[in-house]
């Protein structure tokens, strides 16, 4: 059976691994599934038709699945699924989606959540996120693998934040930003290529060279933009980490590419 605190009221409803521990005051309501290994430290709240996967921990005065903060939603049974192995802090929401969105807010492996971040209606979010405190993310954003925001940042709706990018402390994300971008400043603007991050990721010195070139050949060259894309997909194609920007550059959204500073 699992550990639940004589205090925490668990709907019978609700699914719970037999490994996972619920602290004190916590609230589960009935259609939520816990994994295996799931612990809840005390006065959390899950409600919605939420799953969490295995070993994911949850701190004190957590919301999780609560009703989308959207006048748009009447009350349809969206979902909220958060992967495993999340370090989800004090203080942090996170919604389910909506009709207008897919029905399903989706949080992946390995992210860490520090207190008072939020996740909005309907965002995607990938694995080895990390949200600082206070970061805040609207409604549909996507944010892909290994993505930083910095303490009091946010992102506007709709927008993607590409793979390893990273969002400065009280820097917003207005438009989409280019995966291993730098996004600085307020209003928030594109500095730059986060060397770090491609270091991290493993990505070897040619490559990251390859990169910085590209990304002054993206916005520093003449022509279209549209022009300059295919430019450096013909110039530096064949390499992973361009490949996958010259896709995301690609890709139809709602939002435009976040452009660095004029000189």
């Amino acid at each position: 059976m699992p550990g639940i605190h004589p205090t925490a009221i668990v709907d019978p409803g609700a699914k719970i691994a037999d490994s996972c521990s619920i602290g004190p005051y916590c609230v589960i309501g009935p259609h939520v599934a816990l994994g295996e290994a799931v612990g809840l430290h005390s006065h959390v709240v899950i409600d919605g038709r939420t799953t969490i996967g295995a070993r994911t921990q949850i701190y004190p005065f957590s919301s999780i699945g609560q009703p989308p903060q959207d006048l748009k939603y009447k009350g349809e049974p969206s979902e909220l699924h958060i992967g495993s192995d999340n370090v989800i802090r004090e203080h942090v929401t996170m919604n389910p989606g909506t009709e207008g969105g897919g029905m399903v807010t989706r949080v992946g492996d390995g992210c860490l959540f520090m207190p008072g971040s939020h996740v909005a209606h309907d965002c995607h979010i990938g694995n080895h996120v990390i949200m600082a405190n206070n970061a805040t993310l609207a409604g549909h954003v996507i944010l892909e693998d290994y993505v930083i925001m910095g303490g009091l940042s946010g992102a506007q709706q709709y927008v993607r934040i590409g793979r390893g990018a990273i969002v400065g402390a009280m820097a917003g994300a207005k438009s989409d930003v280019i995966p291993f971008g730098m996004v600085m400043g307020r209003p928030g603007l594109l500095a730059g290529i986060n060397i770090v991050g491609l270091k991290r990721a493993g990505i070897d010195n040619k490559e990251i060279q390859a990169m910085l070139k590209a990304y002054d050949e993206l916005f520093r060259a003449e022509g279209t933009f549209a022009e300059r894309v295919d430019a450096v997909a013909a110039k530096y194609g064949g390499r992973a980490t361009i490949d996958a920007l010259v896709s995301f550059l690609r890709a139809q959204t709602a939002r435009p590419i976040l452009q660095p500073e004029d000189d």
